[in-house]
């Protein structure tokens, strides 16, 4: 994990130059995208389904996000403490706020919007890019000057890891070996902590984002935890033992969504006579035992706590566990659900972004650690991620702690 860790803290932390080089190789990645959708769907065209945006609506709302916070924003040296009000200045595109403004546009309106075609939303992207690029070349280096430069790269990258999964479920295959699912150790350690004091949260210098902040103590139990996420030979044999037929597994929520999904298995896997099979790159392939059960929502991973007769962690106990013990706690092959709902954190102040945090509190769990999907310099022991627990198209899976 030293690798990563020192790419995560460079993205908090390092300079003006480094952030440049960032921004632009998120760029790249993020065009990779585009040209591979280009590719195996023809003109951009996908199916209308929850949770999933347009491919055009999606990368004009990249470049459209960048040039808000900065190239139009006339306090984009401010950092957090900016006014998010402040009237902003006119940008590349006239009516970008009528398309792209996630907070004004429901996600059932943006595949009726008139958008503009890839070729011109390549030449939005580039303007854009270069406007953000100047603005940085201006900044004096201090946290608050560059504090909506690395908010912006962190958004990208998000939409990027957004735009695999989404390429997952449509069936589109993903050649570059940055993005494939890593095979984990046939053995899992039980790592030992003691009951003891935790600070949960981030606090001191860097980059932080709202919901990690501020630092506070907690008093956490002692606890065996898992040194790795759950394998698919964990999960299957709660499976093969009929575990998605039997009620006391499940929560109420989670048999509420039983009811209403009906599944057999989790999502992209299939039973072919005794062996198991997993929808990869557009086909059905053999399925390794040994890689990350993955693709399960909230209520899955649950249910397979119980029929262990485990739990899942807090995101305390995973926080202390990533940090105390990082050669041992092997993480950042999938989002790992925690039992610990998404909440602030006491004095949470809302950053600029307003919509990032504050309007999510209490309405779903909160994720820990990075996917084999996440860009090496978002995966930081301290994010926070938080989806709703039906979720499964999200590469993620779980670990489990004693009870």
């Amino acid at each position: 994990m030293t690798v990563l860790l020192e790419d995560a803290a460079m993205a908090r932390q390092a300079d003006a130059h480094w952030l440049a080089a960032a921004l632009r190789s998120s760029r790249d990645d993020t065009l990779a995208k585009l040209e591979l959708l280009e590719r195996s769907l023809g003109q951009l065209s996908v199916p209308q389904r929850q949770a999933l945006n347009p491919p055009l609506w999606e990368l004009g709302h990249i470049g459209w996000f960048q040039e808000f916070w900065i190239a139009r924003n006339p306090l984009r040296f401010v950092g957090a403490a900016a006014d998010p009000d402040v009237r902003r200045l006119p940008g590349v595109r006239p009516n970008a706020d009528a398309l792209y403004d996630s907070s004004n546009v429901a996600p059932d309106a943006r595949w009726s919007l008139p958008l503009p075609d890839a070729a011109a939303t390549r030449c939005d992207l580039a303007e854009q890019l270069e406007g953000t690029l100047a603005w940085l070349r201006d900044a004096d280096g201090s946290s608050a000057a560059l504090y909506f430069f690395r908010l912006a790269l962190f958004h990208e990258d998000m939409h990027h890891e957004a735009a695999l999964y989404t390429a997952q479920s449509l069936g589109v295959v993903i050649a570059d070996a940055r993005w494939q699912t890593p095979a984990l150790r046939n053995t899992c350690r039980q790592l030992a902590f003691d009951v003891g004091s935790w600070r949960l949260g981030s606090s001191g210098t860097g980059f932080a984002f709202d919901n990690e902040l501020a630092g506070h103590a907690v008093r956490l139990p002692a606890v065996f935890i898992d040194s790795q996420v759950a394998r698919w030979a964990d999960f299957l044999a709660f499976v093969e033992a009929g575990g998605y037929g039997e009620p006391r597994w499940w929560s109420e929520a989670g048999a509420a969504w039983l009811a209403t999904e009906r599944p057999q298995a989790p999502r992209y896997l299939r039973r072919d006579g005794s062996t198991w099979q997993q929808w990869r790159h557009g086909s059905w392939q053999a399925l390794d035992l040994n890689h990350p059960a993955c693709h399960l929502t909230f209520h899955e991973a649950e249910a397979w706590c119980r029929w262990a007769g485990r739990r899942l962690p807090s995101e305390a106990e995973w926080e202390r566990a990533a940090i105390e013990r990082p050669d041992d706690f092997e993480w950042g092959q999938v989002w790992e659900w925690t039992a610990s709902p998404f909440l602030p954190y006491p004095g949470f102040e809302p950053h600029p972004y307003r919509d990032y945090s504050a309007p999510w509190f209490g309405s779903r769990p909160v994720l820990r650690g990075a996917s084999f999907m996440t860009q090496p310099r978002m995966r930081h022991p301290r994010y926070r991620n938080f989806f709703m627990a039906n979720r499964n198209d999200v590469p993620a899976g779980f670990r489990s702690c004693s009870l």
